[in-house]
């Protein structure tokens, strides 16, 4: 019997993701991705796997899976609450699996999006040197047409083993995610001049609410109208956490599953470390700016990732 996880609910959206594609912006393919990118490195770190081992992003919840063989699971990311056989099991946590077990997930408390790593990764065909699904793009995935996992599917994985050891990640060590409200810096790009200062100062001064209408594209923002002076550029290459201003003025920034050129002028970039907190806040929540300088942004992503590879989870209870 071939070994992997049968899926028996797929939930509301759960797409396979790894680190993302790149190089292939030129031929109009997105990066995509995980959305909270820290959150799928720790679930790979505790299942020991290479850190762009494939995993299941599982937005809001619901999902319910049968083993097909024996392996360990960490569930990551957003609050969801995670039975397995009916009993309550921890997250951010390695977790033994047998065949024939049932893995289900509830629906998330806090966040958006939680993700789910088994020993050895979940592994499916790259399309582009990556699994990661990008339904935008109908590109990656279990079926490489960017669709998310459905009734039926058997999941396989690379190389299911137990490991030998199980990790824990403490809660005081785990990434914090605000719930409903978040400060976002901004890293001001070329185009921040076409936007007068008293513009800018709105934005930075004004509160911003998340819409409903947002997605792994791009998250759409209500809030004061911004107004560039000019209408619009020749389209141009565009980065994950671009802010862009269409005509109407309302903000919209750019997600893992962007178009990868875009015409609409920018005022700069949500700083990366940034990124993650958004893509696990749900829709209503509130958002501030803040202004970052780009030497301070990269004094602090080098810090953040010596802090990360510092930290050694601790070993869980067998």
């Amino acid at each position: 019997m071939k070994s992997g996880f049968k899926v028996i609910k797929p939930g509301i959206l759960s797409l396979l993701q790894d680190s993302g594609r790149f190089g292939y912006n030129h031929l109009g393919l997105c990066n995509g991705g995980p959305m909270d990118k820290e959150a799928f490195r720790w679930s790979n770190r505790l299942c020991s796997n290479p850190e762009n081992s494939g995993v299941l992003e599982v937005t809001i919840g619901g999902l319910v899976m049968d083993a097909r063989g024996s392996s360990c699971v960490a569930l990551t990311g957003a609050d969801i609450p995670m039975q397995i056989n009916k009993k309550w099991a921890a997250p951010w946590q390695t977790h033994l699996i047998e065949s024939g077990d049932r893995i289900e997930l509830g629906y998330a408390r806090t966040g958006m999006r939680g993700y789910l790593a088994v020993s050895g990764g979940f592994r499916c065909e790259k399309i582009f040197g990556s699994m990661s699904t990008v339904p935008r793009d109908k590109v990656g995935g279990q079926r490489q047409d960017g669709s998310a996992i459905q009734v039926g599917d058997l999941l396989s994985c690379r190389n299911l083993q137990i490991l030998p050891q199980r990790y824990k990640l403490s809660e005081d060590l785990r990434p914090v995610r605000p719930q409903s409200n978040a400060k976002l810096r901004v890293v001001l790009g070329c185009q921040h001049e076409t936007f007068d200062d008293d513009k800018k100062q709105l934005f930075f001064a004004s509160e911003y609410t998340l819409s409903k209408d947002s997605d792994r594209t791009g998250c759409r923002l209500k809030g004061p109208a911004i107004m560039s002076s000019i209408d619009g550029i020749i389209s141009e290459g565009i980065c994950n956490g671009a802010i862009q201003f269409p005509p109407d003025g309302q903000p919209i920034i750019l997600m893992c599953d962007r178009p990868t050129i875009g015409g609409y002028p920018k005022l700069g970039s949500v700083f990366s470390r940034d990124m993650d907190k958004l893509g696990q806040l749900v829709p209503g929540s509130k958002l501030t700016f803040a202004p970052l300088d780009i030497e301070t942004a990269r004094l602090t992503l080098i810090s953040h990732e010596a802090e990360f590879l510092a930290i050694e989870p601790e070993l869980a209870e067998l």
